[in-house]
Formats: structure tokens, C-alpha cells, sequence
């Protein structure tokens, strides 16, 4: 399966709420900063905001004082598990990234998913891959 369909067919796909309702952009990124995949509407983001935030998997809670930032909107962290899952806030949506052996796994929603909703579509993919040694 191609990195793509990864992120077309199990983090942009419906998040379980009988309604249709799908995460607003996705990607997998590598602790390198290089794009696996992405979605079509992935904010362009600059190498230093994925390193602030691969940081803050090595050492949590860096990320607190500053915000996390991604293609220049900054969302408020809020409590993940250090070192495996970051979460964010900003309005009405948010984000969460779930670290892997190899890669980071971005999901951004807005209303009308919720938070638990993202959260666990993008952690169902990255603790797959963590199991598949990925």
C-alpha cells in the first residue's frame, strides 16, 4: 500500500460519526521533515515548525510556552502522551500528532468533528504502523 492511500483511506476517511464527517487535512511526515503524503488541503509548512514539533516528542512539553505552529497558525497545546502524541487547539478545530518508529501522523480537524474524533483516527493509523514496526 502506498503512503497516499495511507493518508486517503485512514485519515481522510470518515471519522465515525454516521454523518460523513472527515478530518479537514492530513499528512505523514518523517522525523526528517520529508512529506510521505499528504492531503490536498496540507498547510505549507516551514522545516523549522516540524522540527520544533519533533522536538517536543524528545522533549515534552517545549512545544507550551511558544504553541505549535503549522503553516503559520498556532494552536494552544494541550495534554497528549509525551513522546508518543501531541495535541493542539486553535478555535473551533485543532490538531494531533502521533509519533511512529519513522514518521509523524498529522490530522486537523473543525467543527463538526470533535477532538476524540481526531484523535483517535489519526492514533488507530500510527499505532497500526508502530505495530507493523513503521
Amino acid at each position: 500500500m502506498s503512503w497516499q492511500s495511507y493518508v486517503d483511506d485512514h485519515l481522510m476517511c470518515d471519522v465515525g460519526d454516521g454523518a460523513g464527517h472527515t478530518l479537514t487535512s492530513a499528512a505523514i511526515i518523517g522525523l526528517d521533515g520529508s512529506v510521505w503524503a499528504q492531503s490536498a488541503n496540507f498547510p505549507k509548512f516551514k522545516p523549522e515548525e516540524i522540527a520544533a514539533i519533533s522536538k517536543d516528542f524528545d522533549e515534552p512539553g517545549s512545544l507550551a510556552p511558544t504553541g505549535l505552529h503549522l503553516g503559520g497558525a498556532k494552536y494552544m497545546v494541550l495534554q497528549g502522551d509525551p513522546g508518543a502524541v501531541i495535541r493542539g487547539k486553535k478555535g473551533t478545530g485543532g490538531i494531533t500528532v502521533k509519533k511512529t518508529a519513522q514518521a509523524m501522523i498529522f490530522g486537523l480537524y473543525d467543527e463538526p468533528v470533535t477532538p476524540g474524533q481526531c484523535n483517535m483516527v489519526v492514533e488507530r493509523l500510527g499505532d497500526y504502523l508502530i505495530d507493523q514496526g513503521l
